[in-house]
């Protein structure tokens, strides 16, 4: 029954007047209407939680979907860079890797002990160890079980590497999580200036990691718009964290610092056991262990800046 009505609904709509001019309308002007309709949308739905729920609700659910698109952002060169060499890849990993150690022990793990530590006092370092560690035990288990055959973007790449690279953006997607809920928490606790510093910190850490993410894709064949995506969806799990973290602080803060334990371990896991590995996998890359270096001290000095 249900899906009888739901097949009548979708063809009355598509045969409606409304639909036929859209599917007129060119490819370009197509998407626009999307975004826009999109934009429209969400602004709406900001302007009723303004008026019926709280402003710092609004504002909290604004900022994680901002700085969540910041990993889109910073993806966009990659629609515009030709060829990417072996030699680039392995300098962008290990640019990568840093990010992600930098951002695994300045905006994960030294957070995740403090939260922990206001929850259990003088035993937050306790739970984060325990966190870190199911984060680890859960990639391990997930390389074992994931069809990374199926994420093949064209015949005769090597399925090694890009397993390394689907695993990355495994581990991205983790890490994201616990940040979105880190900035819903800060709004949900009423302190506008540490929400938005936190959102301004996690935003400026995600543009590396959106270009992290698309660059290798491009350079194992995808294609720019499809990696492009592929990185913007990684980002978008974090307006999720927000909406928990604003809507049931109470709830969620005591998992707070088990969650953001538990990507730390899923990042160290992927940055020591495939990504780190990867930049070597031709001799030795003295640049991508430089790059590894440059890419940490960035992201510490932009993590401090907005701490």
């Amino acid at each position: 029954m249900a899906a009888a009505v739901f097949k009548q609904l979708s063809e009355r709509i598509g045969t409606s007047p409304l639909a036929r001019r859209y599917r007129a309308l060119p490819p370009l002007m197509q998407r626009l209407v999307v975004v826009a309709s999109a934009v429209v949308s969400l602004t709406l739905a900001l302007a009723l939680v303004y008026i019926y729920l709280s402003p710092v609700i609004a504002a909290g659910i604004l900022a994680s979907i901002l700085a969540g698109l910041a990993t889109g952002a910073g993806a966009l060169p990659a629609l515009f860079v030709r060829d990417v060499s072996h030699r680039t890849l392995c300098i962008m990993l290990g640019g990568a890797a840093g990010v992600m150690l930098a951002a695994t022990a300045f905006s994960l793990i030294v957070p995740g002990i403090q939260y922990g530590n206001e929850i259990w006092p003088g035993k937050g370092i306790f739970a984060v160890a325990l966190g870190m560690m199911t984060g680890s035990l859960f990639l391990e288990v997930a390389d074992r079980m994931l069809p990374y055959e199926r994420f093949l973007a064209q015949k005769g790449e090597l399925i090694g590497s890009l397993r390394k690279i689907w695993l990355f953006i495994v581990a991205i997607t983790l890490h994201n999580f616990p940040e979105g809920m880190a900035v819903g928490v800060s709004f949900g606790g009423g302190d506008w200036h540490n929400g938005a510093t936190l959102a301004i910190a996690v935003g400026l850490q995600n543009i590396p990691e959106g270009l992290a993410v698309a660059m290798p894709l491009v350079g194992m064949g995808y294609e720019r718009r499809q990696a492009v995506l592929i990185a913007t969806l990684t980002g978008l799990v974090e307006p999720l964290g927000g909406v928990l973290g604003l809507g049931m602080v109470s709830a969620f803060f005591p998992l707070l610092p088990l969650g953001m334990a538990f990507a730390a371990g899923a990042m160290l896991f992927v940055i020591s056991d495939d990504i780190i590995p990867e930049t070597q996998s031709r001799g030795k890359m003295r640049a991508a262990t430089f790059a590894v270096m440059v890419g940490f001290i960035v992201m510490m000095i932009l993590d401090n800046l907005f701490s």
